[in-house]
């Protein structure tokens, strides 16, 4: 049969039913349908919902008049039912849903003896089995129930359809173990995609290849875990498509499938097949479509013989592993005499090398998908060739270079996607000379480095009628670019970090787009917005860092993001904006100049999950209407001049993440949280709270990451439940009033100690910004506040020594213990944490040396032990050596050794303790005791002997006397 199969069974499917033609268009008008089969139909019709009444003609005695009813024109019995519902095609703007028959499915279909065709696919008949009595209609060669929503296990005497060449069961919600399969011996065409055929996993590829006629196999989805690896001896060997896709086969392709010499069609897609793809791919030369995409493993390089396959129309090898590079494949098959590729996916993979210039060869290539790889050097200049490609995506790659003029011939290009690749040089209109067909353009870098120039005249007209422009940190500007005014059909406009600086010009506003997305973020475009732009249903509008002024905008009901922070929007927030805008799911007007209270509308927002309002002039007090905004996940209210307390209806927000409302006149206890159980940010900064820090905190929010209270009136001890949050990497409770002891269980802050973030997690996971005292002064961290680990206590009124459990906290950056009452030593493991960077112990009470140990912490370079009493000599080498600010150490009078003066003893330099420092030195106290003894001795050897012998009184006094009188006449000398 050959590859011509696929041809072949399209032809006797086509014969099958003409029937259907025939009984519509030659069947002799004496001959009319029986009237049993007549009654037979209206029973059946009867049993069925038909919502749009598709059976409407079913009326009359002719029943070979009905729709979707064929009649043998000889005999005038019915042979052909159709019942497939055309609206779920495509066609039509509903998925057909409002068209599917329904109901069920009368067993008067069995006095249709005669019936050769039924299709009932596209249908809805809401998990009904399928109906067993299909089976006796043993005539039958053609059977659709595909996509009918029908459920069950197939009934085993569909093996009785001996005659049957097609059968479709696709997508369905059935099941089987296929034992009644092997019967179908006349059987061409296998369709049993989604059914759960797990049962018969073990046996599936013997039971299948029992049917020698069978050219078209599809059983996708099935649940299938094992691909056998061998197959002794191929019955069914015209086969032509073959689709075991979406299963679950876990191993390499196996040998046998190279084998079926006859195959067109080979998709083995969304498995979790492995290794290296074989040369035996070559033996396949009639291939036209390969899918191997979404395998995930399969590796190695493209095979030397892939590029003989001459016949090969599609292949797809997305989402694995292949490396090496793409030229041999290309160059062979630019050889092909009519080379009839048309689609090319090799995405997510980890190819290398330079695009050839035999890419421009491939002249019917109509997709070409190259991105997600590691592809370098520039666009060939024989790109300009491929005229009939349609879409380019080379995104996320390490290409460089000029992009070429010749690009500008690429007369049928669809889309073009070039994002995140290093592309220089100038673009200018010539670029897009013959791109007529163009609807997607995306050219943009996540960093905001720019190096390639969109350089276009402002009198040039495009060709082509944009919908999707893409365009990041690439420049535009100055200008707003005038090459817009034309391109009426725009739906999604980025010109991101473009580098205008301007004005949005009238035209633009009034072209009257209605857009799906709207991003002008990070340019210098000024003036005032216009309420009158329109967006589709969901959209975005982003104008965050620009010089816009005048009242915050007000547009459709249809935006669902809106992000204007870093502007000069000035005035209230409108009072109307929750009612205006109901779909907003996140809003960010943040460092503007808005003043006035926060309006009650923001309460109709039921679908917020981001309100960012921070760093504005807004006042009074947070609105009680939390209830109704159930969903959100971060509030910031930071740097504003709100008052008043914190609404206790804000417990009720269960999703909420990050609550930020530092640095504003807020004032109260605290009220209970405990709700937000997935808390990960709770920032309380300078306020005026007070009372006690609440221990729900550390009872309820146990995914705490950070929790910063500091710069209120907290009173109180620090509860010991907070050594609960396992994951909390930055503790700020400083410049408070809080009083007793360091908790000891302060070593089960699990997060300090280990790594609770993943690299995999740090892509998305956003933790806002916040202001942290490192290094001596207060830094403001964002992107990397994920890095930071940070433990501040400072300025309140901590007593007690420092817990020894401190030292256990490895993977702290920052220790700020300064201003307090702490007492004791410095515990001698403070060495072990290794990564500390800033250590401020100033300012306590804190006595006994340094320990030796804190040499060991190389990454220490913010250093201060100022105010204490501290003795001792200070240790050199590794950081010590480089820590030379008298400063660090002064207020400590005991202390000695570089950087202040030496330790002398004796006329010998003091050396620093060997010892545990909170063991206090008992060097240091046999020196205390020495000098003891030598006062003692001194001042008795002179003073008692003054007591003792008259004569030396009276020698000492004299001479005491002479001296005073002559400072006295050597003064008065100089007064003269």
């Amino acid at each position: 049969m050959g590859h011509s199969t696929p041809s072949f069974l399209l032809l006797s499917l086509i014969l099958l039913s003409g029937t259907v033609a025939l009984s519509f268009c030659n069947a002799d008008p004496n001959v009319g349908c029986m009237d049993i089969e007549r009654k037979a139909l209206l029973k059946l019709r009867e049993g069925l919902t038909d919502p749009s009444d598709r059976l409407s003609s079913w009326v009359g005695v002719d029943c070979c008049k009905w729709r979707g009813i064929g009649c043998n024109e000889t005999t005038g019995r019915v042979d052909s039912l159709n019942l497939h519902n055309p609206y779920a095609d495509g066609w039509e703007s509903d998925d057909g849903t409002l068209h599917a028959l329904g109901g069920e499915i009368n067993p008067s279909l069995l006095v249709l003896k005669d019936l050769l065709y039924l299709d009932l696919s596209m249908n809805n008949f809401g998990g009904l089995e399928l109906p067993s009595f299909i089976g006796s209609l043993e005539k039958m060669k053609y059977l659709n129930l595909s996509g009918a929503s029908f459920g069950g296990v197939i009934p085993a005497n569909l093996g009785n359809l001996s005659k049957l060449l097609h059968l479709d069961l696709s997508n369905n919600a059935i099941e089987s173990d296929l034992r009644w399969l092997p019967s179908l011996s006349s059987l061409q065409f296998l369709h049993l995609g989604g059914a759960d055929l797990t049962k018969a996993a073990p046996y599936w590829l013997p039971t299948v290849n029992m049917l020698p006629s069978l050219l078209e196999l599809h059983l996708p989805g099935c649940g299938f875990s094992i691909l056998p690896p061998t197959l002794p001896h191929i019955n069914f060997t015209s086969l032509s498509v073959l689709d075991l896709s979406a299963n679950d086969f876990n191993s390499t392709l196996s040998p046998w499938l190279f084998n079926l010499t006859q195959l067109v069609n080979l998709d083995l897609s969304s498995n979790n097949l492995n290794g290296e793809l074989p040369e035996t791919l070559g033996s396949l030369t009639h291939l036209k479509n390969l899918d191997l995409s979404e395998n995930s493993d399969i590796g190695g390089q493209l095979p030397r013989n892939l590029g003989m396959l001459c016949n090969l129309q599609s292949l797809k090898l997305s989402i694995n592993k292949v490396t090496g590079e793409i030229t041999e494949f290309i160059d062979s098959m630019s050889r092909c005499t009519n080379s009839s590729l048309e689609r090319l996916d090799v995405g997510f993979n980890s190819l290398t090398g330079n695009l050839p210039n035999s890419l421009g060869l491939l002249k019917k290539l109509r997709f070409l998908k190259l991105w997600h790889n590691s592809f370098q050097g520039s666009i060939p200049e024989s790109i300009g060739n491929l005229t009939s490609l349609e879409d380019f995506y080379l995104a996320q790659n390490k290409m460089s270079g000029v992009i070429p003029e010749s690009f500008g011939q690429l007369s049928s290009l669809v889309a073009v996607d070039m994002s995140e690749n290093t592309w220089e040089g100038v673009v200018t209109e010539a670029h897009f000379l013959k791109l007529r067909s163009l609807k997607e353009v995306s050219i943009q870098k996540a960093s905001p480095n720019i190096s390639l120039v969109i350089n276009i005249s402002s009198k040039w007209m495009p060709p082509f009628k944009l919908r999707y422009l893409y365009l990041r940190s690439c420049q535009v500007g100055p200008k707003f670019p005038t090459w817009l005014r034309n391109q009426t059909e725009l739906v999604t406009v980025v010109l991101n970090n473009a580098r205008i600086a301007d004005t949005i010009p009238d035209w633009f506003w009034l072209l009257d787009l209605v857009l799906d997305e709207l991003n002008l973020a990070y340019n210098q475009l000024r003036g005032k917005v216009p309420n009158s732009l329109r967006f589709s249903y969901p959209a975005n509008a982003a104008f965050s860092s620009n010089l816009f002024k005048g009242p915050l905008p007000l547009w459709s009901p249809n935006i669902t993001t809106l992000y204007l922070r870093d502007n000069q929007f000035s005035g209230p927030i409108p009072s109307n904006i929750g009612d205006v805008m109901p779909s907003l799911t996140d809003l960010d007007i943040s460092r503007n100049g808005l003043s006035g209270s926060i309006p009650l509308s923001l309460g109709n927002l039921s679908l917020l999950t981001t309100m960012v309002l921070s760093n504005n002039y807004l006042s009074g007090e947070i609105p009680h209407f939390w209830n109704s905004i159930p969903d959100l996940y971060i509030v910031d209210m930071s740097n504003n001049s709100l008052s008043g307390t914190i609404p206790r209806s804000m417990d009720s927000l269960i999703s909420l993440r990050y609550l930020i409302l530092s640095s504003n006149n807020l004032s109260g206890e605290v009220p209970s949280l405990r709700n937000c159980t997935g808390m990960k940010s709770l920032d309380l900064g300078d306020n005026k709270f007070f009372g006690n820090i609440p221990a729900w905190i550390g009872e309820s929010m146990l995914s705490l990451l950070i929790l910063r209270l500091s710069s209120n009136s907290f009173t109180g001890s620090i509860p010991s439940q907070l050594c609960g949050l396992s994951s909390l990497h930055i503790l700020d409770v400083s410049h408070n009033n809080l009083s007793g002891h360091i908790p000891h269980c302060v070593g089960n802050l699990s997060g300090l100690k280990t790594s609770v973030i993943s690299d995999t997690d740090t892509s998305y996971l956003y933790q806002g910004k916040l202001k942290v005292v490192a290094k001596g002064r207060v830094q403001d961290f964002d992107s990397t506040l994920y890095l930071v680990n940070s433990l501040d206590l400072s300025s309140n009124n901590l007593s007690g020594e420092m817990p020894r459990e401190l030292t256990s906290l490895i993977k702290l950056w920052t220790l700020n213990l300064s201003m307090n009452h702490l007492t004791g030593v410095i515990p001698s493991r403070i060495g072990s944490m290794e990564l500390i960077e800033t250590l401020d112990l100033s300012i306590n009470q804190l006595s006994g040396s340094i320990p030796p140990s804190m040499v060991s912490l190389t990454f220490l370079s913010h250093l201060n032990l100022s105010y204490n009493n501290l003795s001792g000599k200070i240790p050199t080498g590794n950081q010590f050596n480089s820590l030379v600010d008298p400063s660090i150490y002064e207020g400590n009078a005991a202390l000695c050794g570089y950087p202040l003066p030496d330790c002398p003893v004796n006329g010998r330099t003091l050396q620093g303790p060997s010892g545990r420092g909170e063991d206090n030195g008992f060097e240091m106290l046999g020196f205390i005791i020495s000098m003891v003894i030598g006062f003692v001795i001194g001042f008795w050897g002179v003073c008692g002997s003054l007591v003792i012998s008259k004569s030396w009184r009276k020698i000492y006094f004299h001479f005491t006397d002479k001296m005073i009188v002559a400072c006295i006449r050597k003064y008065q000398r100089q007064e003269i």
